[in-house]
C-alpha cells in the first residue's frame, strides 16, 4: 500500500460534485492514484465509490460539504493518505477512537474528568502526525454495530455520529463499565465483524500477572514472593519468613486499601492501612487475631499476600519507580518515560493519589546508600527489566495491550523488583518533569501505534 509520509489537510468546496475529490497532482502521483476510474473513499468504517479530479500541486484533498458531512471528515482535518491499488481504494486516517468514562458537555473546563488534559493532547498529537482521533463512552454505543456517537474537537468539542474507528485505545476507568454487556458486545463486534484492532482491552489482576510471569524463569528474577492469600496457613508461613508481607487488594488501584503486615518477636503483630485520611494503624494480640480481623474483607474482596521487600529511601521515605511502556510505530515495546515516585509524609505507599510526589530517577535514587557507579548503572538496568516484564504479559496473558504502566522497586543491594503491572496508567502519574511541550510522549506513542496497526506507519 502506497501512502502519504506528509500529513494532507482536507478543505470543502462546493464547486465539486458528491462524490468526486480534488487531489493536488503531486498527492497523486506520489500515491501512484489512477485518475481514469472510480475509486473507494475509506475512512474509517465509512465508504463512498469517487472519482479523482486533478488539482494543483499542494498536498491537500478538496471534498464537497455533502460527501464532508456524510464521512465525518471535517473542514481542516489533517488525517495520511494511503492508497491500496489491489481494490482501488483511497484509505484516510488513521481514525483513532478512544473510549472513556464519562463525558459532561457542561463542564467546559474539564469534561472528560481528571484525563480531559490528556483527551487535548491526544487531539494535538493527531494533527502533528495526520490523524483523526475522537472519543466515546459506553451510553453513545447504539443497538447496531455501526451505530456510534463520538466527541471530537474542531474550536471546542462536538458530539454527534462518526464512523467506526481503525484502531479503538480502552481508557475506561473502571471494571464494570469495561464488564458491561454494551461495552463487552462492542468489542466482540468490532473485532470479529470489522477486523478493529481493540489494544488495551481489559484491567489486569495483581495475581493474574504474578502468576502468568512467574511461568518464565527469566522473570521471576523480578516478582517477590506471592499468593492469592485463601487461608490462615499461607499468612502464617509468609510472616514465619518475612519480617513484612504486604496484602494489595487483587483489583485495588491508586495504592488503596493496601495493609502492611509486621509480626513483633512476641508473636503480636500491628498493620498499617492506607487510607484518603492517612496511615490506620492497628495492634492484633496475634496472627490468628488478625486474620479473624481481615475475614470481612477476605470475604468481600480478593487480596494478594506479598513479601515484603527492604527498599531504597528517600530521606526516610519509601521510593519507588514507574516505567511506562508503549508499542511503538514499529509495533514494537519501548520505553517512554520512568519517573521516580516518592511517598508523602504519612503514607508507606508513593502513589501521586496518596501524597506521594515525582522526582527524576536520578534524584529518587540520590538519597540511597548504593554505590555511585550502581546508581549510575540502574536506569538502563530498570529499563531491561520493564521491556522483558512487558514482553511477558505480551506473551503469557491474552490481550491486546499497547501501554502498560510498570511500577518497578529497588532494594538496599541494587536488585530490581516487580510490584505491579497497570493496564490503564494515569495520565497525571508519568507525565515527564519539566516538559513545557503542550504534548507528552505518551500521547504520540499512543498515535504512532495506531498508525501502526491501520498501515499508516
Amino acid at each position: 500500500m502506497s501512502k502519504t509520509k506528509l500529513p494532507v489537510q482536507l478543505i470543502t468546496t462546493s464547486t465539486l460534485p458528491e462524490n468526486h475529490i480534488r487531489l493536488g497532482e503531486r498527492l497523486i502521483k506520489s500515491l501512484r492514484i489512477p485518475t481514469d476510474q472510480s475509486l473507494t473513499l475509506e475512512f474509517g468504517s465509512f465508504r463512498q465509490e469517487i472519482r479523482i479530479v486533478p488539482g494543483k500541486k499542494l498536498y491537500a484533498i478538496r471534498i464537497s460539504p455533502s460527501l464532508s458531512q456524510a464521512a465525518g471528515l471535517l473542514p481542516g482535518t489533517v488525517v495520511s493518505a494511503a492508497y491500496r491499488a489491489a481494490d482501488h481504494v483511497l484509505k484516510l486516517g488513521p481514525v483513532l477512537g478512544v473510549m472513556i468514562g464519562r463525558y459532561d458537555l457542561k463542564d467546559r473546563e474539564k469534561p472528560f474528568g481528571s484525563i480531559s488534559s490528556f483527551c487535548m493532547e491526544m487531539i494535538h498529537a493527531s494533527r502533528k502526525l495526520g490523524a483523526f482521533v475522537y472519543f466515546f463512552t459506553p451510553d453513545m454505543i447504539g443497538t447496531g454495530s455501526q451505530s456510534l456517537q463520538g466527541i471530537w474537537y474542531d474550536r471546542g468539542w462536538k458530539k454527534g455520529p462518526v464512523p467506526l474507528p481503525d484502531v479503538i485505545n480502552n481508557r475506561l476507568a473502571t471494571r464494570k463499565l469495561e464488564n458491561s454487556p454494551s461495552v463487552q458486545h462492542f468489542m466482540k463486534e468490532v473485532k470479529s465483524r470489522y477486523r478493529t484492532p481493540v489494544f488495551n482491552e481489559k484491567f489486569l489482576d495483581k495475581s493474574e500477572v504474578f502468576e502468568a510471569l512467574a511461568a518464565d524463569e527469566r522473570l521471576k528474577r523480578y516478582l517477590p514472593e506471592s499468593y492469592l492469600l485463601k487461608s490462615y496457613p499461607t499468612l502464617k508461613k509468609m510472616c514465619s519468613s518475612y519480617p513484612v508481607v504486604f496484602l494489595k487488594p487483587v483489583r485495588g488501584s491508586l495504592g488503596k486499601g493496601i495493609i502492611r503486615i509486621t509480626l513483633e518477636p512476641d508473636g503480636s503483630c500491628h498493620t498499617l492501612t492506607t487510607s484518603l485520611e492517612g496511615t490506620i494503624r492497628r495492634q492484633y494480640s496475634s496472627l490468628k487475631k488478625l486474620y479473624s480481623g481481615l475475614s470481612g474483607k477476605l470475604a468481600k474482596e480478593r487480596y494478594q499476600i506479598q513479601q515484603g521487600l527492604n527498599l531504597i529511601r528517600n530521606q526516610k521515605k519509601n521510593v519507588d519507580f514507574r516505567a511506562l511502556v508503549h508499542k511503538n510505530m514499529k509495533g514494537k515495546w519501548s520505553v517512554t518515560s520512568i519517573v521516580g515516585r516518592i511517598a508523602g509524609g504519612n503514607h508507606f505507599v508513593s502513589n501521586l493519589a496518596r501524597g506521594g510526589t515525582l522526582s527524576t530517577v536520578k534524584e529518587a535514587l540520590a538519597g540511597s546508600s548504593l554505590s555511585a557507579a550502581f546508581k549510575n548503572q540502574l536506569p538502563a538496568k530498570m529499563e531491561q527489566a520493564a521491556l522483558e516484564i512487558a514482553k511477558g504479559v505480551e506473551t503469557y496473558i491474552p490481550y491486546h495491550f499497547g501501554e502498560l504502566g510498570i511500577d518497578l522497586a529497588v532494594d538496599t543491594s541494587g536488585r530490581i523488583w516487580l510490584l505491579e503491572v497497570n493496564s490503564k496508567p494515569s495520565k497525571s502519574d508519568d507525565a515527564p518533569l519539566n516538559n513545557e511541550d503542550k504534548v507528552r510522549p505518551s500521547a504520540m506513542r499512543l498515535l504512532q501505534y495506531s498508525q501502526y496497526l491501520s498501515g499508516f506507519q
